[in-house]
């Protein structure tokens, strides 16, 4: 009976560490569907991201359900997942990131919103890495026009660096975000991916075969 406990030790052991990292992949694989999901809402929303500026610009940061907190000091946390376009115009695999920040004002209560940060070029978001910047610091970040179009917009130019858009209670807006920390989650990057690539090696790559991976590249193609 003895001999057969000492058996089993390191079985179930690698039983779990199996359950654990299914249960991560899992997790990140969620966070995939639901940053197409919050595509797929912007596309049906009578105001959304102008055609033009995803067809010009090269970057995407989606964070669904990012947490926005406010008692006299505001704060927000979020995770979800960056994209860039590659050199033959699709986008590539996504990298997953983690918004963090603080803001000062007369905020109360928590809310919940989605999130999306166009980038004007992908070296912002490839230069990352491994690291992380602060939008409002690094590089700054303006309220996103809205409309089907460039010119169903305020700003037809489209020349910022970065804009943003959040979604909440089924409002649509451009929003203006400072002082926030846009960071690489190197854990879920390892655990979905199932290696050790940098965020800028897994931009490259591009070739992943993951069904939810395979609908969110479509659904950002066809926004």
């Amino acid at each position: 009976m003895k001999t057969l406990k000492l058996y089993l030790v390191p079985v179930l052991l690698s039983v779990f560490i199996v359950l654990a990292s299914t249960m991560q992949t899992s997790k990140e694989t969620e966070k995939v569907q639901k940053s197409s999901a919050v595509l797929k809402a912007f596309g049906t929303m009578k105001e959304s991201i102008p055609h033009q500026l995803i067809t010009d610009y090269q970057g995407i940061v989606i964070i669904p359900n990012l947490l926005n907190a406010g008692f006299g000091i505001g704060g927000k946390r979020g995770k979800g997942v960056a994209m860039v376009k590659l050199p033959d115009g699709k986008w590539s695999d996504p990298v997953f990131v983690t918004l963090t920040g603080g803001t000062l004002g007369l905020q109360i209560g928590v809310q919940s919103v989605d999130m999306v940060l166009v980038f004007r070029h992908k070296g912002v978001l490839a230069k990352v890495k491994n690291g992380d910047f602060t939008i409002g610091g690094d590089i700054s970040a303006a309220a996103g026009p809205v409309g089907r179009s460039s010119t169903a917009s305020t700003d037809y130019k489209l020349e910022a660096e970065v804009y943003s858009y959040s979604r909440s209670r089924g409002l649509f807006a451009g929003i203006t975000i400072h002082g926030s920390n846009l960071s690489i989650d190197k854990s879920a990057n390892n655990a979905f991916y199932d290696n050790k690539l940098s965020s800028a090696e897994i931009f490259e790559a591009g070739k992943s075969t993951n069904a939810a991976v395979v609908d969110l590249k479509a659904t950002l193609g066809a926004l």
